[in-house]
């Protein structure tokens, strides 16, 4: 089990694959499976990216179950530290959005209910991870793991396609842990030229149909997320507001956890039901004398 709490991790190992223009294929990147648990087979040929076939969350190329409640919070969380360490090291700028940056708002830690992590990029940040580093695995040596861990950086060929026609490919790349299958969704922004040319200055767009505009996002702020430096969209309240509600930045119980404004975290609802009330018996005839 990853220990949570040290906000440091090192690179150790880069390693180069050629980049491709179609399908990873199961055979080619599986570490322990002997099965493919991805919903390839069931998903139209368009799609590149296959969630597995037991959660939406998961990629079925290397796990084949859900990893514990108690244990996903860790590995999300050396999930976007390594995410973020990878991208600084190699001057990719990114920054948080959805439910991450709501995570980010409360406390700057993931929501403990949250099982998948979500960032963007800008579309000329997506060209240069897809041309350079596409494919690339990277191990880290983590707190608790002796043999460390391995992540895939895996870039979505269909990315080129700008238009949100493409409806199943709105994913345009994702960090993949590959033991556990967690991963993060990498989303690009992208210039609405549609609405450009209507007049509509500053207009951004994402292919999962999200638009912004360049105010909204730019200039990025910086911030701290799971002990490390993190971009956040200049916006953030707004954005927030306007995907989730306002109660979303207000309410104190959620998804059976419940706000500690002391510790500033989100700790989870124990509920135990009362004891059912036990009817109480009827008196037994004294002893030695006869019931009527």
């Amino acid at each position: 089990m990853i220990i949570r709490g040290s906000a440091w991790v090192y690179l150790a190992i880069l390693i180069w694959f050629n980049c491709v223009e179609a399908d990873a294929d199961f055979l080619d990147v599986r570490t322990k499976l002997e099965k493919d648990r991805s919903g390839r087979k069931g998903d139209p040929a368009e799609k590149y990216f296959h969630e597995s076939t037991f959660h939406p969350h998961y990629d079925g190329r290397f796990a084949d179950d859900q990893v514990g409640k108690e244990e996903r919070l860790d590995h999300l969380t050396a999930l976007i530290q390594t995410f973020l360490y990878t991208m600084a090291d190699i001057g990719a700028e990114t920054w948080i959005m959805h439910g991450t940056l709501l995570g980010w708002w409360w406390n700057q830690k993931i929501l403990p209910w949250d099982s998948d992590l979500d960032l963007q990029v800008s579309e000329e940040t997506i060209h240069f991870l897809a041309r350079y580093y596409n494919m690339t695995e990277y191990h880290f040596s983590l707190p608790g793991l002796s043999s460390g861990r391995n992540y895939l950086l895996e870039i979505n060929p269909h990315y080129m396609i700008r238009g949100t026609d493409d409806k199943l490919n709105v994913i345009d790349a994702r960090w993949i842990d590959t033991e556990t299958g967690l991963f993060i969704d990498v989303s690009t922004i992208r210039k609405n030229w549609t609405a450009i040319e209507d007049g509509v200055e500053g207009a951004l767009m994402c292919k999962d149909k999200h638009h912004y505009f360049e105010k909204d996002i730019y200039p990025l702020r910086d911030s701290f997320f799971e002990g490390f430096p993190v971009k956040v969209p200049f916006e953030y309240g707004w954005l927030l507001e306007e995907e989730y509600g306002r109660k979303a930045l207000t309410v104190t119980q959620y998804e059976h956890h419940w706000w500690n404004e002391t510790s500033e975290l989100w700790e989870s609802m124990t509920y135990k039901p009362p004891r059912p009330m036990r009817k109480k018996p009827p008196p037994y005839p004294p002893r030695g004398r006869p019931s009527r």
